[in-house]
């Protein structure tokens, strides 16, 4: 790649050529992903979304957001001080993604319900607790369904005891298409720089989701979908809509 390449209108370039390939080669699998969000929410359940480091972003794109679906859940490592009553000094450590039973006790706090969809989100696939999240959550009956690299997970090994990474435990898998280690424009000399697996993942998580409410649409069904809170009426309506999940689904400030 040449130095002026490495730009704004490059990056707009590089970044749409695989947003288009990502339009294209996803649309059985959105489509498979769509069928369990929409078989999640037409049996009253809820879509569990977790991640961790800036997959956090897409958990925030798919869980509680205007335009979105009101039956989602964030889940994050932070609960287990926010729900879970853990020292705040706990989230300092960086290896607390590596700990085994982590992901157990976020499962826990959450309590879900048999119905519900877990929606895994990493970009390696790789990280203990996302591998262990998705492992607790099949074993206990629910559908998983992964967004990753699969770039990126086939190029690194298997970080978790069993060997298997987040792709393998899937029912439905979305690929970014992220190159591994996510940059997307060489650098002269090595590296890499502008991540692009955010942008790839945003338009998948809401293909995703107008699939999903195109089904229920189609079914006789009107998607329960959150409206802006800054429109007149819109957080007094989302407080209506949330009375179905309460106790179910949580809506922090951050």
């Amino acid at each position: 790649m040449s130095v002026e390449s490495v730009s704004a209108q490059g990056f707009a370039r590089e970044s749409l050529a695989v947003l288009q390939q990502v339009i294209e080669s996803a649309r059985d699998d959105v489509a498979a992903a769509a069928d369990l969000v929409a078989e999640c929410v037409r049996a009253d359940g809820v879509v569990h979304a977790f991640g961790t480091g800036h997959s956090q972003a897409l958990v925030l794109e798919l869980a509680g957001r205007a335009g979105g679906l009101v039956p989602t859940n964030r889940l994050s490592i932070a609960d287990l001080v926010l729900y879970g009553g853990d020292d705040p000094a706990v989230l300092d450590d960086p290896l607390l993604e590596r700990q085994a039973g982590v992901a157990a006790r976020i499962y826990d706090l959450a309590a879900p319900s048999p119905q519900d969809l877990f929606v895994v989100i990493s970009n390696s696939g790789v990280n203990n607790v996302i591998v262990e999240m998705a492992l607790h959550a099949k074993e206990h009956g629910h559908r998983v369904l992964a967004l990753t690299s699969l770039s990126h997970t086939r190029a690194v090994p298997a970080a978790h005891p069993s060997g298997r990474k987040l792709a393998d435990i899937a029912d439905v898998v979305l690929d970014n298409a992220a190159p591994p280690g996510d940059s997307l424009l060489e650098l002269p000399g090595g590296g890499s720089v502008c991540a692009l697996s955010t942008l790839t993942g945003v338009m998948l998580v809401q293909m995703t989701v107008a699939e999903a409410a195109g089904r229920l649409l189609a079914a006789g069904e009107r998607p329960p979908v959150y409206v802006s809170a800054n429109v007149p009426g819109g957080f007094e309506g989302n407080l209506e809509l949330e009375k179905k999940y309460a106790g179910r689904i949580r809506r922090t400030a951050s």
